[in-house]
C-alpha cells in the first residue's frame, strides 16, 4: 500500500498530511501541525526534523512530497523557510524516502484547479476530495494538498506514459 506524506514547511508551524492510496484513490490517514516555540532558529529546525522523523516512524510512508520555497518580499523569511524545508527533507532522506517537490502554484492547480487559489479554497477542496467531516487547520490542509498533488502528478505521468506506449505501438504496426 502506498502512503504519501505531504509537508507544508515553516520555521514556526510545519503542516503534515498523510494519505493512503487504495485502488488508485486517496484516503485520509492523518494530518496536523508541528508547532515550535519561540526558540533559536537552530532549536526550531531541530524540532521540525524530530517532528517529521517521528511522523515517518509512526506512519511508515512510502513517499514524501514537500512544497518548494517561493521568494516572498522578505528574503530572511524565505531563507528560514528553506532551512525548515531542509530539516524536513533530511528527515525523509534518513529513512530513504523518495522526495518530490512542488511549487505552491502546482499544488493549488492540482487540488483546486486554479493556481492562484487562496487558503480557504484549498481547505474546502481538501475536505471535499478526502471526504473529511471537519475542515483541517490551514497548514495541515496545505500539507494534505501537497500529498494529493503528488498523487495526481504520478497518476498523470502514468496515464501519459501509457498513451505514449500506445502511440509507439500504433506507429510500429
Amino acid at each position: 500500500m502506498k502512503v504519501i506524506l505531504g509537508i507544508d514547511p515553516g520555521s514556526r508551524i510545519t503542516g503534515y498530511g498523510l494519505i493512503k492510496v487504495v485502488a488508485n484513490k486517496a484516503e485520509y490517514l492523518a494530518s496536523g501541525c508541528i508547532r515550535v516555540q519561540d526558540e533559536s532558529l537552530s532549536a526550531r529546525l531541530h524540532n521540525v526534523f524530530t517532528g517529521v522523523s517521528e511522523i515517518i516512524r509512526q506512519f511508515s510512508p512510502t513517499e514524501f512530497a514537500i512544497e518548494q520555497v517561493f521568494m516572498a518580499k522578505n528574503a530572511d523569511s524565505a531563507l528560514k523557510l528553506g532551512q525548515a524545508r531542509g530539516a524536513a527533507i533530511v528527515a525523509a532522506t534518513n529513512k530513504s524516502l523518495p522526495v518530490a517537490e512542488y511549487s505552491a502554484r502546482q499544488i493549488k492547480q492540482s487540488v483546486v484547479g486554479i493556481g492562484a487559489a487562496d487558503k480557504t479554497q484549498v481547505q474546502h477542496m481538501v475536505t471535499y476530495l478526502l471526504k473529511l467531516t471537519k475542515t483541517p487547520q490551514a497548514d495541515a490542509a496545505d500539507a494534505l494538498a501537497v500529498a494529493l498533488c503528488h498523487l495526481h502528478t504520478e497518476q498523470s505521468l502514468i496515464r501519459m506514459s501509457g498513451q505514449a506506449s500506445k502511440t509507439v505501438r500504433k506507429r510500429l504496426r
